[in-house]
């Protein structure tokens, strides 16, 4: 399988300062800062993109999902909502709120409700977002 890449970059103290995140593939650059972070400042910011990541993932398994049962999908669309809080003396995600609606023909509620479930158990994202091994090589210049 292939391995993604993105790449963050930072300038200046945390406050103050401003970076520019970059999909590998070159699809998407965005500006961020604390502003943008923290408050409700212009730019993106890292939950952002997990939220994203969170919500094209889920729409894919549970798409692939209902289709594997002879329902496919006319069309999936997700929101995440991926909420940052002050825990302590730092900050953790604490919850990513997915909220789903899916045009199939053929098929019930709870059906439905079922291959979401099951979507959301087993999607790459919802399984990383659950704990992974975080590997580092840190180098400095």
């Amino acid at each position: 399988m292939s391995v993604r890449s993105a790449s963050a970059e930072w300038e200046g103290n945390l406050p103050q300062g401003k970076g520019t995140m970059r999909l590998g593939s070159g699809a998407f650059s965005g500006n961020y800062s604390f502003s943008s972070r923290f408050q409700e400042g212009q730019g993106t910011n890292p939950e952002e993109l997990i939220g994203a990541a969170h919500a094209g993932c889920f729409s894919m398994a549970l798409a692939h999902g209902l289709a594997q049962s002879g329902h496919t999908p006319n069309r999936i669309a997700t929101t995440a909502k991926v909420r940052l809080e002050k825990v302590g003396e730092g900050f953790k995600i604490t919850t990513i709120e997915l909220d789903t609606e899916g045009d199939v023909p053929g098929i019930d509620p709870a059906t439905f409700q079922a291959f979401a479930d099951d979507a959301k158990r087993n999607c790459p994202v919802s399984q990383l977002l659950t704990g992974a091994e975080i590997t580092l090589r840190a180098k400095l210049v």
